[in-house]
């Protein structure tokens, strides 16, 4: 099967409806083992521990992300496959944005906090 005939068949099929059910289970564990990490990275004194976080955070998310679009390929899933891609966009534009300009106006509002 060429792969232009792959993508006609995966827009043409439709997807299981408990599929959305199965990707919000999904994030459980997912959110689990960031709440593992960010209690082991919490004491820790490293410069820069959000950024840690949010590229972790964020490396989790689009792992998870890759799942579906693999099982969505296998599956001729095609909304799987572009809403798995929405979810890398959705990651690396959340951490290049913290990165560039959202870190800073966060981490004023936290100051702002404690004061």
């Amino acid at each position: 099967m060429h792969i232009t005939d792959k993508i006609d068949h995966m827009l043409e099929t439709h997807r299981d409806e408990k599929e959305v059910q199965r990707w919000i289970f999904s994030l459980i564990p997912l959110g689990v083992a960031f709440v593992f990490f960010f209690i082991f990275l919490l004491p820790m004194d490293i410069p820069n521990k959000d950024i840690v976080l949010v590229i972790g955070a964020a490396a989790g998310f689009a792992g998870l992300q890759t799942y579906w679009i693999a099982r969505g390929w296998q599956r001729d899933e095609g909304s799987t496959v572009l809403l798995g891609l929405i979810g890398l966009a959705a990651a690396a534009i959340f951490v290049w944005a913290y990165n560039n300009f959202l870190g800073e106006i966060l981490r004023g509002v936290v100051r702002g906090w404690m004061r």
